[in-house]
């Protein structure tokens, strides 16, 4: 890391998604130019980039060999230690905590653009901790119960549109709604986990790796 202010010389980036890391690691070369960004698709080739020994991890949650948060240790044991952004879709208190709990430095949702995740990323210049407006309320309301969500029904898509089950379809609606994914579980009477993979497969299927993209697929769609 250099010297002066906080900028990270070796970023990780984490995620199954190749879309998604495509994504993040735009929005760090946005946020830090002079960044080298290494990317990983799965728990053990994240471990692998350990020993080049980032200063900043970008990690989303659930993999295909296990969670992000088991990589949390081993890059908070290093001198000095990485600083560390879960970067997912999970926007539920179970993962919240967890990884604050861990040591997370950070917590951000993909529903914002690459634009303002990159603003995110540059504040921890200033000591900010990076935090989506979402999660930023939602650990000033730890204490409050949730708002009860409304039931929605979101409208059918057309036959001639991607090959989306009807579940994915009633989640892209309520998405391009603005729903968070646990508003959205609350509205269809789902877990959270079950909407996080109906999501993760809409992004897959339409291409795309951002909550914004899905509003605007949505839009598009006429949902």
């Amino acid at each position: 890391m250099t010297e002066g202010k906080w900028r990270p010389d070796t970023v990780l980036v984490l995620d199954d998604h190749p879309g998604a890391r495509r994504w993040l690691t735009a929005a760090v070369s946005s946020a830090f130019p002079d960044a080298r960004c290494l990317q990983a698709g799965s728990l053990a080739e994240a471990r692998d980039c350990l020993l080049q020994q980032p200063d900043l991890a970008l990690l989303d949650l659930k993999l295909p060999d296990g969670l992000a948060l088991d990589l949390l240790p081993p890059l908070l044991a290093q001198t000095p230690p990485a600083l560390c952004v879960i970067a997912t879709l999970y926007d539920d208190d179970e993962y919240l905590y967890a990884a604050m709990q861990r040591g997370a430095g950070g917590y951000v949702l993909k529903e914002q653009s690459r634009e303002q995740l990159a603003v995110l990323l540059q504040a921890m210049a200033d000591g900010q901790p990076p935090l989506s407006p979402a999660i930023a309320r939602r650990l000033m309301r730890q204490f409050a119960p949730p708002a009860p969500a409304a039931p929605v029904t979101a409208p059918a898509l057309p036959p001639d549109l991607p090959p989306l089950t009807p579940r994915e379809r009633e989640t892209l609606g309520l998405i391009g709604r603005g729903y968070s994914v646990t508003e959205t579980a609350g509205a269809l009477g789902l877990s959270g986990h079950t909407v996080h993979d109906y999501v993760r497969n809409i992004y897959r299927k339409l291409s795309i790796a951002s909550r914004a993209e899905a509003a605007l697929m949505a839009r598009e769609m006429g949902l």
